[in-house]
């Protein structure tokens, strides 16, 4: 017989948006059952975000040393170990999962191991691996993330061709690669393996790279990717994958002409889908479907007034930060809080080399949509510590209305653009103005000095370059 638990909230998906919500939950006073059939941490921690960036310092940092000879530091033939970058991603990421694992604890949220499927709007079962529980809770939070989309076409299941999830536990560093896609997930791939010094080749279908930044942030990448022996193919569409001599062959379609690329390994990486697979929300009234995922309102609630749905599921955005800001908004609502979730000012992060980050809306978005803009870019040769850092071909580029004078998107293409998109995405959610920024003193040298200096660029008042 199965047994009968009932708490104040059941979370669904211990990724970053269930775990999130359930301690969030736990220190608000509400008891919280938390079930995931697989993993703490979810896709971020343990296949997606955390993951890779361990390897982007790996392999960047291979490439510092490459090069450090500029430095007056010789070291003679620096050799890849991958398993040991492998071994050391996989501690950075035990560590991670340990410090949620400890807080879920602490905080008495219940976990458990088991898969969980709606019986009816009101009541889930999970079945672990000892039992089998009925939960009947007040709320419900699903947060089941998303999963890896697969191309269907001949030769995907063969040896070597990879997936994200399968590469991150790849210890063998081939010759070469293909990568299929040139979305995030492809192109922070390909400079991995290029930065460690395999050959890669990327083929994306539409006309050009990274589609969700700007034109000529996309074209000025694709500079650096040729500097690392990355070739480019866009408009390109893969009709097959078969053996070939060097290993895989890769067919696609360009310019109407059938051509091909051979490589050690190939790399599927089409972007993400809700995973909405055996929750049996069909025994249910919650508006979903398979390609869109859970419909929710701007309170993360489902058409079912006490079921919730966060992160990935939803695919309204498919970024960890966003499901762990989602999850708080939720939790606040089942509160009676009356907390509204925002996304006019997400910051997005691609790890390339040089990093690309984004906040607000791009210059496109303010042509095709008539809004009356200011821009200005400021580059990273007007910065100290951009130079020391050797990221003087960087550069940012900050919009503000001409009418209101707040600033509404930010792109930053550099060294630490992860850091730096912080600043404008603070100005940006508080609709601060230039004359905010440029009262505000940033310590030298560093990077950071460049927000002041670009806000100066927008009233034509900068001091270290040509405005």
């Amino acid at each position: 017989m199965s047994k009968v638990l009932n708490p104040d909230i059941l979370v669904i998906g211990a990724g970053p948006g269930g775990y999130v919500a359930s301690i969030y939950a736990a220190k608000k006073n509400k008891s919280v059952i938390l079930v995931d059939g697989r993993w703490i941490g979810g896709a971020c921690l343990n296949e997606g975000c955390i993951p890779t960036k361990a390897l982007v310092k790996s392999a960047e940092l291979y490439q510092d040393i490459l090069n450090s000879d500029k430095h007056g530091i010789n070291l003679e033939n620096p050799q890849v170990n991958l398993a040991k970058i492998i071994e050391n991603k996989d501690e950075v990421k035990g560590k991670l999962i340990s410090g949620i694992e400890y807080l879920l604890k602490k905080y008495n949220v219940e976990t458990l191991k088991g898969y969980a499927s709606f019986i009816n709007d009101n009541k889930v079962t999970v079945k672990t691996d000892e039992e089998e529980f009925v939960i009947e809770a007040k709320d419900i939070i699903i947060a089941t993330g998303s999963k890896t989309k697969h191309l269907p076409l001949e030769g995907m299941k063969q040896d070597n061709v990879f997936d994200s999830e399968k590469l991150l536990n790849n210890t063998h560093l081939p010759k070469s690669m293909t990568v299929i896609g040139g979305g995030i997930i492809g192109m922070e791939f390909a400079f991995i393996y290029a930065n460690l010094g395999v050959k890669v080749n990327v083929v994306e279908f539409l006309p050009r790279i990274l589609p969700s930044v700007e034109k000529d942030v996309a074209l000025r990448l694709v500079r650096f990717a040729k500097q690392l022996n990355i070739d480019i193919y866009t408009s390109s569409a893969v009709k097959s994958v078969q053996k070939s001599d060097e290993g895989l062959r890769v067919n696609f379609e360009r310019k109407e002409k059938l051509e091909y690329l051979d490589s050690e390994y190939v790399l599927e990486a089409v972007g993400r889908g809700p995973n909405i697979d055996g929750l049996g929300l069909e025994n249910t009234s919650i508006n979903h479907e398979a390609k869109t995922g859970i419909k929710v309102d701007e309170f993360m609630r489902t058409n079912v007034s006490n079921v919730y749905a966060i992160g990935d599921v939803t695919n309204i955005m498919q970024l960890a930060h966003v499901a762990s800001h989602q999850a708080i908004v939720a939790v606040d609502n089942i509160l009676g809080l009356e907390k509204k979730m925002h996304y006019d000012a997400i910051p997005s992060v691609i790890f390339t080399s040089p990093s690309i980050a984004t906040v607000g809306v791009s210059e496109e978005y303010v042509k095709e949509n008539g809004i009356d803009y200011e821009v200005v870019k400021t580059p990273y040769s007007a910065n100290g510590k951009a130079l020391i850092l050797e990221s003087e071909t960087g550069f940012i580029k900050l919009l503000r209305s001409k009418e209101t004078k707040k600033l509404i998107g930010a792109t930053v293409f550099g060294k630490e653009a992860e850091n730096l998109i912080a600043s404008y995405t603070i100005a940006i959610t508080n609709k601060l103005d230039a004359d905010d920024l440029k009262a505000t003193v940033f310590a030298h040298p560093t990077i950071q000095e460049l927000v002041h200096e670009s806000v100066l660029g927008l009233e034509k008042e900068a001091i270290h370059f040509v405005d």
